[in-house]
């Protein structure tokens, strides 16, 4: 089996999350960020702990998530074309659109039904991948798992949801903020990684 990182061949998301909530952010008198999180605590708790920076309650009932940035499309593995991508989430609900010369895509979820504007290719569900599965902690069908072996090194946890589809957060040690984010999944017998790195979260 190849490996490849989407879209078609190679889709690379990355750099910046926007979403209409805030980070509990503790700072010392030095101004410096104290949200320091514990190696050795379990993945629930670490997950819990995470949500309870971002906002805790508020986070999890936020009724709009935006996640928007830049990525590498191709049709090769050896030739990339620049791109932007921007998907909304609303409740249930998305919208994803993958701006660029190579392959431009729109798919929609209207809680219903998905379309895409490519014939006979759509990614999975975008609400079971990324992000939002941090606001589904509570939920029991959602089950939060230590890190592969691949990624014991690193501080973070899986959340897998009801449908199989996983995502791997990194977690900053320092800040307690989620710093990449990682989601696998196959489409027509190819694995798909998509990778997104946090620049920025208001």
């Amino acid at each position: 089996m190849k490996k490849y990182s989407i879209l078609l061949l190679l889709l690379i998301f990355a750099h910046s999350t926007f979403a209409q909530t805030k980070e509990k952010v503790s700072k010392n008198d030095k101004g410096k960020i104290t949200n320091a999180v514990s190696k050795t605590s379990s993945p629930l708790e670490l997950a819990l702990e995470i949500v309870k920076i971002y906002g805790g309650d508020k986070f999890k009932n936020m009724k709009t998530l935006v996640v928007r940035g830049t990525a590498d499309v191709s049709g090769s593995p050896t030739i990339t074309f620049p791109a932007t991508f921007a998907t909304i989430y609303a409740g249930e609900k998305y919208r994803l659109e993958v701006t660029n010369p190579f392959q431009p895509l729109k798919q929609v979820y209207d809680g219903e039904q998905t379309s895409s504007s490519i014939p006979n290719f759509s990614l999975p569900p975008l609400n079971r991948l990324g992000f939002p599965l941090l606001a589904k902690i509570d939920d029991k069908s959602f089950v939060i798992s230590a890190l592969p072996e691949s990624a014991k090194k690193k501080v973070g946890f899986r959340v897998t949801a009801p449908e199989g589809f996983y995502t791997d957060f990194f977690i900053d040690e320092k800040t307690g903020f989620v710093k990449t984010y990682e989601s696998s999944y196959e489409i027509n017998g190819r694995t798909i990684t998509t990778s997104i790195a946090i620049d920025k979260l208001r």
